[in-house]
């Protein structure tokens, strides 16, 4: 790994993005760390570009601008508008895989379609682009059923229907245009039964590193109540990864994924976040994400040893084999997301927040995932999940009890937030 000091741009605005300009931005690699568009809390680590991170043109410009030596893409968004195809074109390094590789998370019908081809282990299947033929197609499924908006629907276009009329309605919303272009086709998938999580993996084009693995809590509610959301918090070790587990998943789902899509003309440079359910049978695919999770990265970034700026040069620059594995330190971290009331179908934004940005103590991080400033300069709610709380602890309980301490100091009404984050590990 080169000495040289780095001039690095960060693409997103956030909790992901937060959680990683933290942790890139305390690297003693790193000369210069610019974020585009970024977010408030962010604002200390860097300077910050008020660039959308779809503007693919203004971004490689930026890029540009900045003599980039490395461009980080958090969001799924800008995968799928050929981020990282356009900055290949410039000759500028990129962590994060090209569109055709991004299609693992922009398609789920493409995914679906790819496990057949390389043989991963996943759900029985079928696709729809037509009402009336999707629920016709129900018959083929047991309950509960899922059915799945094809696109990009940031983590809201799951819905797992318990009846029949409930998966109707699912499919009737999805096909209806309820999330636009991504729910031009629907997937309908068997129900997988067993203890779901994330685990990430590494790739430089070629060699691939294993790095961390979480439990995330999708439901808004607590007791995995309500609709789906893009998570409500997450919590690392999760004991459901043991070591048996974790070489199943390298061997049966990451290894082959990246194996398969470099044989299909696109070499995965980035990290794959692999969604999964233990079964009796091993590891099944849930779904595949072309970026760090989120609420995942967060905790992923606390519990992080090792710098990681290292870890995504050699992704960008094919070296990853000349690397150790990366460390984690042993004390669990949680991550409790506030979100704006409404969220996540009419999240309320414009609310003032105060008391996220004072001093929480070493064991506890506010990442600021959808929040700006006023003319004043009020911090104020900008979106749907607003604020995440994280904290470590020499145990989970330890970690939980920092975060819901810290959440109490916060004077926020406008938000809510599970209370039961970490429940299979220590209860409701």
């Amino acid at each position: 790994m080169t000495q040289q000091a780095l001039n690095v741009l960060l693409v997103g605005s956030g909790g992901r993005e937060h959680a990683l300009a933290w942790k890139i931005a305390a690297s003693p690699l790193v000369k210069r760390l610019v974020m585009a568009p970024g977010n408030p809390g962010m604002a200390a680590l860097g300077d910050l570009r008020a660039v959308k991170p779809t503007d693919v043109p203004a971004l490689v410009a930026l890029a540009q601008e900045i003599a980039a030596d490395l461009v980080v893409i958090g969001p799924e968004v800008s995968v799928e508008a050929g981020l990282a195809d356009a900055l290949a074109q410039a000759k500028i390094p990129c962590f994060g895989p090209v569109a055709f590789a991004g299609q693992l998370e922009s398609s789920k019908a493409f995914t679906k379609a790819f496990t057949d081809r390389h043989g991963l282990p996943t759900s029985a299947y079928r696709v729809f682009d037509e009402a009336e033929a999707a629920k016709a197609g129900l018959a083929a499924f047991r309950p509960p059923y899922v059915v799945k908006a094809d696109g990009l629907a940031a983590g809201k276009g799951v819905v797992i229907a318990p009846t029949l009329a409930e998966a109707e309605a699912a499919i009737d919303d999805a096909l209806g245009g309820r999330f636009g272009a991504a729910g031009a086709r629907v997937v309908i998938e068997e129900f997988l039964e067993g203890e779901i999580g994330s685990y990430f993996a590494l790739c430089d084009g070629a060699t691939v590193m294993m790095f961390g693995g979480a439990q995330d809590h999708k439901r808004a509610y607590d007791g995995e109540q309500g609709p789906n959301t893009g998570g409500m918090g997450t919590y690392s070790p999760a004991p459901v990864f043991t070591p048996d587990l974790i070489e199943q998943v390298r061997t049966r789902l990451a290894e082959p994924a990246f194996a398969g899509i470099a044989a299909e003309g696109a070499p995965y440079k980035g990290v794959l976040f692999v969604e999964l359910m233990a079964t009796r049978d091993g590891p099944k695919l849930v779904e595949f994400n072309v970026r760090f999770g989120d609420p995942e990265c967060q905790v992923l970034m606390l519990r992080l040893k090792s710098d990681l700026v290292p870890y995504l040069v050699a992704c960008a620059a094919g070296t990853l084999e000349q690397l150790p594995p990366p460390e984690f330190h042993d004390d669990p971290a949680i991550c409790v997301v506030l979100a704006a009331e409404g969220y996540p179908d009419a999240p309320k934004t414009g609310s003032e927040i105060k008391g996220a940005e004072q001093d929480f103590g070493p064991d506890v991080v506010v990442f600021h995932a959808g929040t700006s400033r006023d003319a004043e300069g009020v911090l104020r709610a900008s979106g749907g999940r607003v604020l995440n709380v994280c904290a470590r602890g020499g145990d989970l309980k330890t970690a939980r009890d920092r975060a819901y301490a810290a959440i109490a100091k916060i004077d926020w009404p406008g938000g809510f937030h599970r209370t039961d984050i970490g429940w299979r590990v220590l209860g409701r």
